[in-house]
């Protein structure tokens, strides 16, 4: 059962625009963007976003993050006052700040539908996993606003479906269906909107059920890849392989199977 999350760090005393929740169950916690009806994400909460996972990837009871919304639509972007108001400095870190999903460990799942514009599809490209609903639609229309992407929007995207899409997407400001989404790679799956919990709730059961520690060095190792030659590539990957052979988690695994059991993992 979901349970509120309250932090000691006194920065995250009072959120804004969002609430975490744990399930010490199912090792889950979620992230909930909750300023209905369209999840606007001001600039103050970037920065207590970053600090709500690095709290959470410290934690030893949560296995999986899920970042999802309140309401039909998980977020319209960013507070478009904010940025007139906003000091250089503070500009400097949205990228950083918006990164925090793919800095954690952890796998973290984005659980999308309606509106998923601006840092919200940004904050989404920076997770592992992105569900998406049939009425989800994706957008980073900062060109309508005389401005680009700043919070690693179009980078993350050229990575994930190239140039030329990046450019359509980009400089048109144009929408993308959650369906299209799926089609072009973007997103991990795309549900009927009735099913979009249910669809995330089964993929933390599915990643809870295998090594933390592989998943851990597999997000790592992916991550870190990512830019390498090929060579390279290989390199780190048989090097991680190398480390895992020595975990108790991997003995675990080959035994299990031997066995014909489900496998426990400590991640150790």
């Amino acid at each position: 059962m979901m349970q509120a999350f309250a932090f000691t760090d006194p920065r995250l005393a009072t959120l804004d625009g969002f609430r975490v929740e744990i399930d010490p169950e199912h090792e889950r916690a979620d992230v909930v963007l909750d300023r209905p009806p369209l999840n606007v994400i001001s600039m103050p909460q970037r920065d207590q976003l970053r600090l709500a996972f690095e709290t959470l990837d410290e934690m030893n009871s949560v296995r999986v993050i899920v970042l999802r919304a309140v309401g039909e639509h998980f977020s319209s972007g960013g507070n478009v006052k904010g940025f007139i108001e906003a000091s250089p400095e503070h500009v400097s870190k949205l990228a950083w700040n918006i990164a925090a999903p793919a800095r954690c460990t952890k796998p973290v799942i984005a659980a999308n539908r309606g509106y998923c514009f601006g840092v919200g599809f940004e904050l989404s490209l920076a997770c592992d996993f992105r569900l998406v609903s049939e009425t989800c639609l994706y957008a980073l229309p900062e060109q309508r606003l005389g401005q680009i992407p700043g919070s690693g929007g179009s980078a993350r995207l050229q990575k994930i479906v190239g140039i030329a899409r990046t450019k359509d997407i980009v400089m048109r400001s144009r929408r993308i269906t959650g369906r299209q989404a799926c089609d072009w790679g973007i997103a991990t799956d795309c549900v009927p909107d009735d099913r979009l919990e249910a669809a995330t709730d089964a993929l933390v059961e599915e990643l809870r059920a295998f090594s933390p520690l592989a998943q851990r060095t597999a997000k790592k190792l992916l991550n870190d890849t990512e830019d390498a030659m090929l060579s390279t590539a290989i390199e780190l990957e048989g090097h991680c392989y190398s480390r895992l052979r020595q975990s108790d988690d991997f003995r675990e695994g080959v035994e299990a199977f031997h066995s014909k059991r489900p496998a426990k993992f400590k991640g150790t």
